[in-house]
């Protein structure tokens, strides 16, 4: 429970975000912690591992905490006085497998704080048949991580590994999708209904849905990190899950679109930052049928 007053208390919840830290770039926690800030949103930001740049830019030096140092901050965040405050978790990308179990024990202790508190699980592993965690990272998450998430938003590949199922069209990723184990999964580079398109699968209890736009070659690293990101502070503010959908997908491709205008090898969300606020880009929403006897009870 919290020890401010109630005068202290801000209009919207704090969200802890445990990611990766780069010196350069618009990834990871700079990217979540930029645009949850960017919406009224007080950050905890927790790094898991610092990057001078996106490994996608070349090799370069690693500074992952000790695991005995990186499990003792995480249990003084557990005993903090002001851990009630938190109505949100993102976790994301990892730089060791026993940074997990920490994290793990964290999120629980938010919850006891705050049960009302929205936990995302963004299983950042690989992208493009490449897997670029060790397995034993990629159990964790799943073993650990999934189960204690509201939500969840792997990328087509990810879902992949983590449920060993072969998925080929969207009733596949519907399918897997509802097995994976939280209420509420986001499959970001979903199959595409619209010739040169992409867009983000939204599964849930009672319906999928397709968000779609214009697929943009080349695009910059981050968009992962910031889908999510944006994806919470729009459920933390009350905005139901089609809208939110919607909205999110709206909001970073406007932000993709315009880096890619400029040239820019990372997204300029410092530049961008309205386009969280009010997204004016199209795109295209389509209801889907769940594969049948799929549909969740």
């Amino acid at each position: 429970m919290s020890s401010a007053s109630p005068s202290a208390v801000k209009d919207k919840p704090a969200i802890l975000s445990i990611s990766s830290h780069v010196v350069r770039g618009t990834v990871g926690n700079r990217a979540i912690v930029l645009a949850l800030e960017s919406l009224g949103f007080p950050v905890w930001s927790v790094p898991t591992v610092t990057l001078p740049w996106h490994p996608g830019h070349g090799p370069a030096t690693r500074l992952v905490p000790p695991a005995a140092e990186f499990s003792a901050m995480m249990a003084d965040l557990e005993r903090a006085p002001w851990l009630g405050e938190i109505g949100g978790v993102i976790t994301g990308y990892f730089g060791a497998v026993d940074q997990v179990e920490p994290t793990a024990r964290l999120v629980a202790a938010v919850r006891r704080a705050n049960p009302k508190a929205v936990v995302v699980c963004d299983p950042i592993i690989g992208d493009g048949g490449r897997l670029y965690q060790p397995q034993a990272l990629v159990a964790e998450i799943r073993d650990r991580l999934l189960p204690l998430a509201d939500v969840a938003t792997p990328n087509r590949f990810e879902l992949e590994v983590l449920t060993g199922l072969d998925l080929v069209d969207n009733n596949h990723l519907i399918e897997a999708a509802a097995a994976l184990g939280p209420e509420t999964v986001m499959v970001t580079s979903a199959y595409p209904l619209l010739r040169g398109g992409t867009g983000n699968l939204l599964v849930g209890a009672e319906q999928a849905l397709l968000a779609e736009h214009r697929l943009v070659e080349n695009a910059p690293h981050g968009l992962g990190d910031l889908t999510s990101a944006v994806f919470l502070a729009r459920i933390l503010s009350g905005i139901g899950g089609e809208k939110a959908l919607q909205s999110t997908t709206a909001a970073v491709f406007e932000i993709l679109a315009r880096t890619a205008k400029r040239g820019a090898d990372e997204l300029t969300l410092e530049t961008d930052a309205e386009s969280l606020k009010h997204p004016m880009a199209m795109v295209q929403m389509r209801r889907l049928s769940y594969p049948s006897g799929n549909r969740r009870a």
